[in-house]
């Protein structure tokens, strides 16, 4: 069974990682900090967003799945999915700054209302089996025998 919507979904997960992961070896390269963080704080912070990217992608995306093969609205997966995507992205550019902010912290409760909207939908159609996967008529012709 392909699932289009978390497939997309977890190929823009993975190419999202690719780029964090980018982002710590141009830190590395140029520092020559080859193991641990070295005490650079950029680098302590490109770690700690991909870390952050990677602990949330795996229940999203495994969320997603399940929904997405039980049927569930793929209009609402296709929204929950870019805003994770998004959410990630936002974190990643606030873990640049220094300090607290905005960037940051929307990132931070927009990937935590993502998690937390697709855990409820889950638990819903596992307790209730209100959705399943459509049914599609084949069509059929009459052809007359002589």
């Amino acid at each position: 069974m392909m699932l289009p919507v978390t497939l997309t979904i977890a190929a823009a997960a993975g190419l999202g990682n690719l780029i964090l992961a980018y982002r710590i070896v141009r830190v590395r390269l140029k520092d020559q900090i080859l193991l641990g963080d070295g005490g650079d704080p950029a680098l302590v912070a490109r770690t700690r967003a991909q870390a952050n990217f990677v602990e949330y992608a795996p229940f999203v995306l495994i969320l997603m799945a399940l929904i997405e093969a039980a049927g569930g609205d793929p209009d609402r997966l296709w929204g929950a999915g870019g805003l994770f995507v998004v959410s990630r992205i936002v974190h990643a550019i606030g873990m640049d700054r220094p300090t607290a902010n905005p960037w940051r912290a929307g990132g931070a409760l927009l990937t935590w209302a993502v998690l937390l909207a697709l855990s409820i939908w889950g638990l819903a159609l596992a307790w209730t089996g209100a959705s399943s996967p459509p049914v599609r008529a084949i069509p059929v012709e009459a052809v007359p025998t002589a």
